[in-house]
């Protein structure tokens, strides 16, 4: 019986042997794949872009093409998705130094600007309607439409994106 048992073990061994290698050989192989898409961005989500720190993130928030907002230089600048007027979450708190400002005498400047993409009347109307959006989330923040000057909206060229193109910036004017 000895002999059986030991077969038996060498069996096991074997087996276990195998299992071990099919594992490590497919934790590689996932590991590649994953590296790829990875770099090649394609499954990356978009919160991973917009956390990140580097200073092209409001760039990197545009191109995953959803509404986003910043504060640089004590411009508030809001980014839309293609063919939308939705403001992104956090407007409000973006906002807070504007309204705080106006409440101080100063004006809101809102100004819209559009790519250079398709229909040039089509942009110039939906970058009124984002400019229009970011005035009424204003007045929702008790800014009188007095102190609120919007401005024509712009066609841009960015630096080379559409998406960093498709944005309304609010900063303080003197009255």
């Amino acid at each position: 019986m000895s002999s059986s048992d030991d077969d038996s073990q060498q069996r096991f061994a074997l087996g276990f042997l195998f299992a071990l290698i099919a594992l490590v050989i497919s934790a590689v192989v996932g590991t590649v794949v994953v590296k790829r898409v990875g770099a090649s961005g394609a499954a990356k989500p978009a919160a991973t872009a917009v956390a990140s720190s580097a200073p092209t993130a409001p760039v990197a928030a545009a191109v995953a093409d959803e509404a986003s907002v910043r504060v640089e230089n004590g411009v508030v600048k809001f980014y839309f998705a293609t063919a939308k007027a939705d403001l992104a979450g956090g407007a409000n708190e973006a906002l807070a130094d504007v309204v705080k400002g106006v409440a101080e005498g100063k004006k809101a400047v809102v100004s819209g600007f559009h790519d250079a993409t398709g229909d040039a009347a089509l942009n110039a109307e939906l970058a009124k309607q984002r400019a229009f959006a970011v005035r009424d989330a204003l007045k929702a923040l008790g800014v009188a439409e007095d102190k609120i000057e919007l401005k024509k909206p712009e066609e841009t060229t960015a630096s080379g994106s559409n998406a960093e193109a498709r944005r309304v910036e609010v900063a303080l004017g003197a009255l």
